[in-house]
């Protein structure tokens, strides 16, 4: 293995050999020069991995050699000793993207530690995340075997989310174990999601914190106590789609976070429909049929939001003043930032922002975006860089400013599908990837969970004889005719409506500005 160079500049660079011996004998190649204008020439014309300048030199200063350093290779670390503690020097060099920062005296020791901390972080970070995955294996393992609670349930998803983001960020091998882990456990939730979905259904407070219950549960008892609100759903947010947005709200607001378990089918028209309404789909259709859109219908499925949260605080007598907006481009999302003030007045101010659901409808219909995502990794990246460069988070950050909290949650979430399940129906069977509605359907029922009375858990029955299966893992559906092309197409893209981790366990969080 090749040794790192290291590039040092210091007026007094006579006065550091034993410095520069200690360091050499640890494995660094290390180059002096005791003046700016060298250095800036040294790296014109060779590469280093590291450089190391005084702050105080004659001729070009320390701060001034970085600047022209940064200016040939920005991508070098640079560290900046100094026998100064003024603050402006300290600000300048890090407004200069300086990369640590010692103050004289410095023993080798110091010096070496941080030279560590900039050459060798990433190899110490992926030894370390290997290590602790390793450890945690085991448990992680029992712990899917054992769990027979939601709450255990959404611990370990809670885990392996962590996992996820941890072997990201570390170039480590140990990616194919956590998705062995990973589809072990959707399958054994999914086995749980079978025994025990249709005792929820009007379980009360015995069941999970489901759909309906949102409003009543985390929306209702702030209004209550006189608190301004704004409810944001993200269509589509998972838990780690979450997480790589919470650093970027976290300078401005503290979080209360929780989960909660999505309504079957995990599609809009179901679980969005019923988080506004606070009812099961069957009971939106029984007391509102104007509002229910069935699945054959042209019609969207979502039109009826704000009727149904409006029917929702009439029926649980609150008096209230509401808006409803519904975001599908930047442009509608900008026109909301800037007439904020217009909401002001109002308790409560609800916004739906389609952008993820609408990424991942393009990320199966478009091959540049399948190229951009190509992994779970590259769809995580570009909901982090949507959040913040959209007008998202200047809305987040005004919402606080202006004192209102903010209830953020999701209707559902997604899961990346690699695995065709053949299916046979009539003409009039649903159209949905992850789940089906329909009469006379066939498929192998080891892939399905089957629901032939709708109406015991919830769900309307267009006829009769309808019932509704799911899918589970990552199972899609695909009809035999022209199966190789549909299988091709949709092997790897995100679909929802079934039953996983991922999409039944969802996020829901209370934004308090700091």
């Amino acid at each position: 293995m090749s040794r790192y160079s290291i590039l040092w500049a210091d007026d007094e660079i006579d006065l550091l050999k034993p410095h520069i011996l200690f360091i050499h004998d640890k494995g660094y190649d290390v180059t002096t020069v005791n003046n700016g204008r060298d250095a800036v020439e040294f790296v014109r014309r060779q590469h280093f991995d590291l450089i190391i300048l005084d702050e105080n030199m004659p001729g070009l200063s320390g701060l001034e050699t970085l600047n022209a350093i940064k200016r040939i290779a920005p991508h070098i670390p640079v560290m900046l000793i100094t026998k100064s503690e003024e603050e402006d020097i300290m600000n300048q060099a890090i407004g200069n993207k300086i990369a640590d920062y010692l103050i004289k005296p410095v023993n080798p020791n110091q010096i070496l530690l941080s030279i560590k901390k900039l050459l060798h972080s990433g190899d110490l970070v992926s030894r370390c995340a290997a290590d602790d995955y390793r450890r945690d294996f085991a448990a992680i393992s029992a712990k899917t075997n054992a769990c027979d609670a939601i709450d255990d349930w959404y611990e370990l998803y809670d885990r392996l989310v962590y996992w996820d983001r941890e072997l990201a960020s570390a170039d480590t091998d140990m990616e194919d174990m956590l998705r062995m882990q990973w589809r072990e456990a959707d399958m054994a939730f999914s086995r749980y999601v079978r025994t025990y979905y249709g005792s929820w259904i009007g379980a009360g407070d015995d069941a999970p914190l489901m759909s309906p219950d949102i409003f009543p549960k985390y929306v209702f008892p702030l209004l209550d106590a006189g608190h301004k609100l704004f409810v944001v759903l993200i269509d589509n947010l998972r838990l780690d789609q979450w997480r790589v947005i919470k650093p970027l709200l976290a300078d401005a607001f503290v979080f209360d976070e929780s989960m909660y378990t999505s309504i079957l089918p995990t599609a809009t028209q179901y679980a969005r429909n019923s988080l506004f309404s606070g009812l099961m789909p069957a009971d939106i259709a029984r007391m509102y049929p104007d509002m229910w859109v069935e699945e054959g219908d042209e019609n969207g499925k979502n039109l009826y939001e704000e009727a149904l949260l409006a029917a929702l605080l009439k029926r649980s007598r609150r008096d209230i003043h509401f808006s409803y907006r519904k975001i599908n481009d930047s442009v509608s999302g900008d026109r909301l930032v800037h007439e904020l003030d217009n909401l002001s007045s109002n308790q409560l101010n609800v916004v739906v922002i389609n952008f993820i659901d609408m990424l991942s409808h393009a990320r199966t219909e478009s091959k540049m975006i399948r190229e951009l995502a190509a992994d779970n990794s590259a769809y995580l990246s570009l909901t982090e860089s949507w959040f913040r460069h959209s007008f998202a988070m200047e809305l987040f950050r005004r919402i606080g400013e202006k004192g209102f909290r903010i209830v953020l949650t999701t209707d559902h979430g997604t899961v990346q599908v690699d695995n065709p399940v053949k299916i046979v129906g009539d003409k009039d069977t649903g159209s949905g990837l992850r789940y089906k509605v329909g009469r006379n359907m066939t498929c192998n029922p080891r892939h399905v969970y089957d629901i032939k009375y709708p109406e015991r858990f919830g769900l309307p029955s267009p006829n009769l004889s309808s019932s509704y299966i799911f899918a589970s893992g990552h199972d899609f559906f695909v009809y035999p005719n022209n199966y190789n092309h549909y299988v091709q197409y949709y092997t790897g893209t995100f679909q929802h409506g079934g039953i996983s981790l991922e999409e039944m366990l969802v996020p829901v969080v209370t934004l308090t500005a700091k």
